[in-house]
């Protein structure tokens, strides 16, 4: 089994260095020429536990991939870690020039809408969903320290609207079979890279959990300027963060999620196990990079659309998050 990761970032290259590590190939595709040429010449640099490690690896722009990567009798697997407003149209025709049919593709992102991208662009691939509870951070372009322990979901998502494009209720039993082998390789290979992995039969059910949390930290980490853990020492932020997880929740458990009675504390969880982590939208504001906002709190404000219900507090900080950037 080989990996190919999509994206350059901080989750892509510490799956791609402790996949490497376990002694599965790897190609990291990457945005820019630079961190390519640096990849292949130096390796991954992880950081992890106090030791530091050197990890060869094969990179490639993507931009550069003009025709389909040749086949070999190894299993493929794509990982796509990019953020959501890298998954553009342009980058879904480079993936089908790696992804053969019958590879499985994973996607990464955060928020909604991902998922339904990739089964549209890539017909005749074996689509999952992926959710991480992983900390990352990247320094420079070759190196990512694991900054905690987290575990790794994945599973088949299901969306009403993309049945007919999925084409999955006419698989044969035999084509399932082979799908169901596959994605027991994919575990056994991950949990060999020690990583912390459960295959998931309730994805849809995870993807909103983590955009419930998601909805809440980033976009107000990101507006008060506030590391993760600061959030909840301020009466004014708390309040609103319980404000933003109630009206979150409801839009959620309106689309289908299961309420179990714990997101509450689930949130609270995650804020003070990463209280000193700098959020990913509070990190693409400073650096004045695009955000994540339309696919997170946009995507709350979209369920609530088709769902019937009010999301007015998610739609405010969304064009709060928006105004941050000059037009």
């Amino acid at each position: 089994m080989r990996f190919e990761i999509v994206g350059g970032g901080a989750i892509g290259l510490l799956y791609g260095a402790r996949l490497a590590l376990a002694g599965y190939p790897v190609t990291i595709w990457t945005r820019t020429r630079k961190q390519a040429e640096l990849l292949s010449d130096e390796g991954i640099e992880l950081v992890a536990g106090g030791t530091i490690h050197t990890i060869d690896v094969s990179a490639s722009p993507i931009t550069e991939c003009s025709r389909p990567v040749e086949r070999t009798s190894e299993h493929k697997v794509l990982l796509i870690t990019v953020k959501q407003p890298q998954l553009t149209a342009v980058l879904l025709e480079y993936i089908r020039l790696i992804a053969e049919e019958g590879d499985i593709v994973v996607g990464l992102q955060n928020g909604v809408g991902h998922i339904e991208s990739i089964q549209h662009s890539l017909p005749g691939r074996i689509v999952l969903a992926g959710v991480t509870t992983e900390g990352a951070l990247r320094h420079g372009l070759r190196t990512v320290e694991h900054t905690g322990e987290g575990v790794l979901s994945i599973g088949e998502y299901r969306s009403t609207s993309l049945t007919e494009a999925s084409g999955d209720e006419l698989l044969s039993q035999s084509d399932r079979m082979i799908r169901e082998s596959r994605q027991k390789m994919l575990m056994n290979a991950l949990s060999k890279a020690g990583i912390a992995i459960e295959l998931s039969n309730e994805m849809n059910n995870r993807v909103y959990q983590k955009l419930l949390v998601n909805a809440v930290i980033n976009p107000l980490t990101a507006l008060f300027d506030v590391r993760n853990g600061e959030l909840v020492h301020h009466p004014a932020r708390l309040s609103l963060m319980k404000a933003l997880h109630e009206e979150t929740l409801s839009v959620l458990t309106a689309s289908g999620m299961d309420d179990d009675g714990t997101s509450w504390d689930r949130l609270l969880q995650v804020c003070d196990r990463t209280s000193g982590n700098i959020s990913s939208m509070l990190s693409d504001v400073r650096a004045g990079r695009l955000t994540e906002i339309e696919w997170i709190n946009g995507g709350v404000c979209r369920l609530a659309d088709d769902a019937g219900v009010n999301a007015s507090l998610n739609r405010s900080v969304m064009h709060m998050v928006q105004a941050m950037f000059k037009s």
